[in-house]
């Protein structure tokens, strides 16, 4: 969690706000590559990508 408040508070005092939907969009595809690599769907979302 003190990674994320390092972040959040690097990104109100910089005013990096383009950066947020990157992060957002890299911590999306990591929970979905986790979540999917032990499941039968997995085989289905690697053909996406």
């Amino acid at each position: 969690m003190d990674f994320l408040k390092e972040l959040w508070g690097f990104l109100m005092t910089r005013k990096k706000w383009w950066l947020l939907p990157i992060v957002i969009i890299l911590f999306l595809l990591g929970l979905l590559i986790i979540f999917t690599e032990s499941s039968a769907v997995a085989p289905f979302i690697y053909t996406l990508f």
